[in-house]
């Protein structure tokens, strides 16, 4: 068969999919899946360095192709962080069901072990970045020390809810993964009520007052 002179990205990450699903293993190597598939091993190299690679891309892909949805929409562009971290879950879940034999195959392969973190870790950085983008907000405690690790445990955490949340979906058997989505609504919710400041702020601002009260009466 004669070997193909174009290729793209998509091609190969299709192909990669494509022969996952069908045998239940990763090819045995680059040569020999680019020969199954008809063009030169060095195409492949120019795309990707390795099978482990592609999987890291994929899972970079869904969160990509997430954002790309959401910001074509003028009602996300005008939710604030709650709403507009639901509908990145409800979208990227939805990018996860479209392709849940692949996820699922990958995801399973890696469970027992650091490599299946690994394999998100791309995933992990997009992800991270976008809480922080989302600018929610923290005590203002005027102290960069206190406010990098509170920023750094929120991001951490939301990092967590959302692997607890994968692992959710991959065990959910509901119709069109209901619980799933009612998993999302209360977590995410629940997440934004727990770090609701306002009523601790009033808390320290009343603290401030009666100390500033004190050393004035003294």
């Amino acid at each position: 068969m004669a070997k193909k002179k174009t290729i793209t990205e998509n091609d190969i990450i299709s192909s990669y999919m494509d022969y996952v699903l069908e045998y239940n293993e990763n090819p045995k190597s680059v040569y020999a899946f680019a020969k199954a598939n008809s063009f030169e091993e060095s195409k492949f190299y120019e795309f990707f360095g390795s099978f482990e690679a592609i999987e890291k891309h994929i899972f970079e892909a869904f969160f990509n192709n997430t954002i790309s949805v959401l910001e074509k929409s003028d009602d996300y562009k005008s939710f604030d962080a709650r709403n507009k971290l639901l509908s990145f879950y409800y979208t990227f879940f939805e990018n996860l069901t479209a392709n849940r034999s692949y996820v699922m195959y990958s995801l399973h392969r890696h469970k027992n072990g650091l490599k299946g973190l690994t394999l998100l870790s791309g995933l992990k950085k997009n992800f991270t970045s976008y809480i922080e983008e989302l600018d929610i907000e923290t005590l203002d405690i005027k102290q960069e020390q206190i406010d990098k690790i509170q920023h750094r445990a929120l991001q951490e955490s939301a990092w967590l809810q959302f692997l607890l949340t994968i692992k959710f979906w991959m065990e959910d058997t509901s119709a069109a993964f209901e619980k799933t989505d009612i998993f999302i609504e209360k977590s995410v919710n629940t997440s934004f009520d727990v770090l609701n400041i306002a009523p601790l702020k009033s808390v320290i601002d009343f603290g401030k007052f009666l100390f500033k009260e004190k050393m004035h009466m003294n």
